[in-house]
Formats: C-alpha cells, structure tokens, sequence
C-alpha cells in the first residue's frame, strides 16, 4: 500500500528523534497538546494524514516519576486518543515505545517475543501506550527503541550529550553494571520509514547493532571525542534516582538490522557536536 509521507501526521517534533523529520505535517505541543484530551482526536483528525507517526513523550524518567498523572495523561491517554484518531481514520499508525518496558532480569538482548514487566512510572505509561495501540488497531508499527541520542547539543539531554557536556572533568562516575542498546535517533526514523513504505507492520526493536554498558558507552564518546576525561567504573547502587533503574535494556531482533552503534555514535558526533564544539574547525 503506498503511503504519502508528506502527508504524514508527526507529533513531537521538537524532540530528539523530531530532529530528523523533515517530511510531513510537523506538529509540536503547541499545535497538538497530547493531553487535551478527547480533542486529541478531532485535531488530528482535521489534518487529513495518511499516517500518524507519533514520537511525542514525556521522557525524563525521574520526573515522570514525581509527576505520574501528567506522564500518564501525555505518554498513555494521549495515544490513546491518536490511535483512535488513526481508526477513524482508517491509516497506520507508528508509536515510539521503550527498552525500559522490561524487567532488566533476562541475561540476554530481549526479543519483540518477550514478556513487558515495566518498572517504573515512565516505562508503565508507554507500556499502556503500546496497549492502547494494539487494542485499537491492526496496522500498527511499534518500535520500541534504545538508549536514544541525537538532536545535538540543542536537545540531547540524555546520555550521550551529559557525557559531552563533562568533557572538561578530569573524572566522570559512570555505572558498569547497566547494559543496553545506543540508538541514534537518525537511524530510528530511517527505520521507521522503511518499515511503513515496505509494509511491515508489528512490534519492531529498533536499535542500532549491539549491546554497552554506561562506562564502555562513555568510553567511547571519550575515546571519539578525543577527549583525556577518564571514567571511574560505579555500580547502579551508588547512585540515587526517583524512579528505579534496570540493569537490562539490551534489544535484539531478526526483523530490524541497523548498522552498530559505535559507527553511528562516531557520525553523530562528528556531524552535530564537533562543528559546535570546534566552530573554527568548520
């Protein structure tokens, strides 16, 4: 079936993963306030897309966790509320789900086959979210991601871009016993697009080619960086968080096949952070 992406209905481009959509019906909160509620549905419908790829969220853990009716109305409700939009309309919808769904107990990379145990309020909310998709509707994708980065030093507050930003420390602490998938953000929405335009529909894990821990991630930033930053290697219990952390969030799957992380992590790097860090290098 073809789809016609410039008609596609995208939510959250200020995000990360918004970054690199550059197609479409682009809306943000503004536009499209996913906790609004039933008007959700009458504002997308009034757009007339082909396709609803929805990647808006509310994705600080921690405060998700601080703040759980909130998180629920936007990450759980709100899609909801576009999956309904996408039946009445009767197009594909893709939702941007999480690693963070599982348990972290399994030794190995999980698989779409394995069994969600979130735990915590954040990974509750999109666990709902993938839900109310599946309960809704049959021409679905959803992808469930990794350790995110992109959107360069404008909107990378996750991993990868607090680690750059400490660059100038002697010494960084970084956990050696939290494991999962780097993911460039760049990489997911070429996957994305791929998947819709080939007709692929389910539960994808869409990650880039192999499994980190946080101090060998950061290691690797460093090393590409060239930076002379050392990291100590801490256990997860050195830390405090609001909301629990897992020590598994590695994905694997048959389905998928991006290229390894290192690889994309050093494109990342040289195309968004470098220029910024070096502008006389440009």
């Amino acid at each position: 079936m073809f789809i016609d992406l410039t008609k596609a209905l995208i939510t959250g481009v200020d995000g990360m993963l918004g970054s690199y959509v550059d197609f479409g019906i682009r809306t943000n909160r503004q536009t499209l306030d996913l906790s609004l509620g039933p008007s959700v549905v009458y504002k997308a419908v009034a757009y007339q897309p082909s396709v609803i790829i929805h990647l808006a969220a509310q994705t600080n853990v921690d405060d998700s966790e601080r703040n759980p009716e909130s998180t629920f109305s936007t990450n759980s409700v709100g899609t909801y509320y576009l999956a309904l939009a996408a039946r009445k309309l009767k197009v594909p919808m893709v939702y941007i789900s999480t690693s963070g769904i599982f348990d972290g107990q399994k030794k190995e990379p999980y698989t779409e086959d394995d069994e969600p145990n979130p735990q915590n309020i954040y990974s509750h909310s999109k666990y709902l979210g993938e839900l109310a998709v599946r309960g809704l509707l049959n021409n679905y994708i959803i992808a469930r991601i990794g350790w995110l980065f992109g959107g360069g030093p404008d909107k990378d507050r996750k991993f990868v871009g607090t680690i750059l930003r400490q660059l100038e420390k002697p010494v960084i602490k970084v956990t050696e016993d939290q494991f999962g998938s780097p993911t460039y953000g760049k990489d997911v929405v070429k996957a994305i697009c791929s998947l819709l335009i080939g007709g692929k529909r389910g539960i994808f894990n869409v990650v880039n080619k192999g499994i980190a821990s946080r101090d060998a991630l950061a290691k690797e930033i460093i090393t590409i960086a060239g930076s002379t930053t050392k990291v100590e290697s801490v256990l997860l219990s050195s830390f405090s968080f609001a909301a629990t952390r897992i020590r598994n969030e590695g994905l694997t799957s048959e389905n998928v096949q991006l290229r390894p992380w290192q690889e994309a992590l050093r494109e990342y790097y040289k195309s968004e952070w470098y220029p910024r860090l070096n502008p006389q290098n440009r």
